[in-house]
């Protein structure tokens, strides 16, 4: 009966029976050289210590193998590979824009309101920006009082990193989390 592998796994070894290659420079349990062996010595001695033969280095001449309980090392090769994706996400937090104007609607100001909030509790900086257009660049102040109104808003969960600031026509606000 033959066995169809449709999906391989790219970071899985060979181990046991699929290794191919007749001499290997087996490495124990312990971390020490065992010396050039034969395939069938090989896996031998890696039944009489009840572990599994795992090729690491099938490139190198000769191949390396080492004994060791290959389920146990892949276990902890999945939580190491997991904490440092936990970390990458950590330490990439990102700046969300929101973009109110000098006259916003009340319920579209709670609307971003409430979006900027569950942000700012995940970590993550705001960005608040104001677009002046036609007569509203001569009263930056309304602006200006938009964005003070929802940084207050949420100064339970965040501090202003930057205060209100016009830059051309646009006025930027920025919002860090409180640690």
């Amino acid at each position: 009966m033959e066995v169809l592998i449709i999906a391989k796994d790219k970071n899985e070894m060979l181990i046991n029976d699929k290794i191919t290659v007749p001499e290997l420079m087996v490495i124990g349990p312990n971390g020490e050289q065992m010396g050039v062996k034969k395939l069938e010595d090989a896996l031998t001695l890696a039944n009489y210590a009840g572990l599994d033969l795992v090729l690491m280095n099938a490139s190198s001449t000769p191949a390396v193998a080492k004994v060791m309980d290959y389920n146990k090392y892949r276990y902890e090769r999945q939580k190491k590979l997991k904490e440092s994706q936990k970390k990458q996400r950590e330490s990439n937090k990102d700046i969300k824009e929101y973009q109110l104007s000098p006259n916003i609607d009340i319920h579209d100001f709670n609307t971003r309101k409430k979006n900027a909030y569950e942000y700012l509790v995940k970590g993550h900086k705001i960005k608040v920006s104001i677009r002046l257009k036609g007569r509203r660049i001569d009263r930056p102040e309304l602006g200006e009082e938009v964005m003070l109104r929802f940084a207050d808003e949420l100064s339970e969960v965040s501090t202003i990193e930057q205060k209100p600031s016009l830059d051309g026509r646009t006025m930027i606000m920025f919002l860090a989390p409180k640690k």
